[in-house]
C-alpha cells in the first residue's frame, strides 16, 4: 500500500523514526547498526523502552519529545537490512503516519566520519535498508538522518567494512555523535529538515 506525500500532515499525526541496522549480538557494534544506536538513545530520551512489536517484525518505542510534545514512534527493523521496508510500512500504516512524517537514520559511506547530514528524498547510493523502504512505502520523499562513517580503507570492499566494527579510535568520539544524530532527528521533528540542515551542516 502506497503512503503519499500528498496525505494531509497535520501537528497531531505521530513521527516514525526508523533505525537501520541488523539484529543479533554479533552485529550490534557494526557500522551499519548506527541506525540501531540513535534508536535506543531516542527511546531513553522519551523515557520508553525498545520492546517487540505486535504487528510487524521490529522493536518498537513510543514516547513524546518534551510534555505534549511530538508523537514518536521509534522502530528498529528485526528483517536484516534488504528486508526493511516491510515492518516500516506496516507500523506506518497503523499508526497513520504519512511519508513526510518518516525519518530513516542510517550509516552513509559517502559522508566522513564525524559528520552528520540530514536531507529529505533522493537515491540511496546503494543502501539495502534504504532501498527496501522506498520500494515498501513507494515513495523516496522520507526524511533522512545520514550518520558518516566515510569509505573503506584501502582495498576492502565497502559491503566488509559496513559489517565491521567502529575503529578504536572512532570509538572515542561514537557516543557524542550518536548524540548529535539523535539531536539531528529532534531538530528535524520540531523545526524541519531545512531548519536542521541550517543548524548542524556547518558544524
Amino acid at each position: 500500500m502506497c503512503i503519499r506525500e500528498a496525505e494531509r500532515v497535520t501537528d497531531e499525526a505521530p513521527w516514525l523514526v526508523v533505525g537501520l541496522g541488523n539484529p543479533g549480538r554479533e552485529y550490534a557494534a557494526n557500522r551499519h547498526n548506527v541506525g540501531f544506536m540513535v534508536a535506543d538513545l531516542l527511546a531513553s530520551r522519551v523515557g520508553a523502552k525498545m520492546g517487540r512489536a505486535k504487528r510487524a517484525q521490529a522493536e518498537m518505542a513510543e514516547g513524546r519529545l518534551g510534555f505534549g510534545g511530538p508523537k514518536l514512534v521509534l522502530v528498529k527493523p528485526l528483517t536484516y537490512m534488504n528486508l526493511s521496508g516491510a515492518p516500516v510500512v506496516s507500523l506506518a500504516q497503523f499508526f497513520k503516519v504519512p511519508v513526510a512524517h518518516v525519518i530513516a537514520v542510517h550509516d552513509e559511506l559517502d559522508v566522513p566520519f564525524g559528520q552528520v547530514r540530514v536531507k529529505r528524498g533522493g537515491g540511496e547510493g546503494g543502501h539495502n535498508g534504504l532501498r527496501s523502504m522506498s520500494k515498501s512505502l513507494a515513495s523516496k520523499d522520507y526524511a533522512r538522518v545520514r550518520f558518516g562513517i566515510g569509505r573503506p580503507p584501502g582495498r576492502q570492499e565497502p559491503a566488509d567494512f559496513v559489517l565491521s566494527d567502529f575503529s578504536s579510535v572512532e570509538r572515542k568520539e561514537l557516543d557524542f555523535l550518536v548524540d548529535r544524530a539523535a539531536d539531528v532527528v529532534e531538530a528535524v521533528v520540531l523545526e524541519g529538515v531545512e531548519w536542521a540542515q541550517n543548524k548542524y551542516h556547518g558544524s
